[in-house]
């Protein structure tokens, strides 16, 4: 499991809950050289990448790189796997990329149906699989539970819910308030 400062692990939890997984706009404490730095160590490590802005749907600029174009920055597949969301099997293109033109098929050839998509599972022993375990437990589990198991702080244990868990898998987590315990998380059982 790789480790994150928290700083890293917020810009990476919000990135994940954002539509293609923009990193911007970083946390409001993070200016200036320290955000330089937290930021190229998060492209060192290829947690974030650096792509070019497409300006017609108005995204963030990171910085501008002095040719008129400017650049965002995405969570990379390592950066969500940092935080333990499963990338996706399909991945969408990344922000500002073009594919190149494809040959259509001809009028009169058949076209395959399209397949429905993948059911994603998350890997055994992984810490999103003890979280769905925890969270499918007659009892549910509450942030403080699901932090001393998996060792994630509490803004990761909601990102992970609302990005991996209700986004990327489709389940859906209630909550409810128990006497004695708090906010108690659930899924329904499998």
């Amino acid at each position: 499991m790789t480790k994150l400062s928290d700083t890293q692990a917020i810009i990476l939890s919000a990135a994940a809950q954002r539509e293609d997984h923009i990193a911007l706009p970083l946390p409001e404490s993070l200016r200036g050289g320290a955000a330089a730095k937290v930021v190229g160590a998060m492209l060192a490590k290829g947690f974030l990448e650096e792509v070019d802005v497409d300006t017609r749907k108005g995204e963030p600029v990171w910085r501008d790189t002095g040719d008129g174009h400017g650049v965002t920055l995405v969570a990379t597949d390592a950066g969500l796997a940092a935080i333990g969301i499963e990338p996706e099997d399909a991945n969408p293109a990344p922000v500002g990329a073009t594919d190149a033109p494809s040959e259509e098929p001809a009028p009169e050839a058949p076209t395959e149906p399209k397949a429905a998509p993948k059911t994603r599972t998350p890997r055994e022993g992984t810490k999103q699989a003890t979280l769905i375990a925890m969270l499918r437990a007659p009892d549910g589990a509450t942030i403080e539970e699901i932090m001393a198991a998996t060792g994630w702080q509490s803004h990761t244990v909601r990102g992970a819910m609302a990005g991996a868990l209700k986004k990327k898998l489709g389940l859906e987590v209630t909550s409810e308030k128990v006497e004695n315990r708090g906010r108690v998380y659930k899924l329904p059982a499998a």
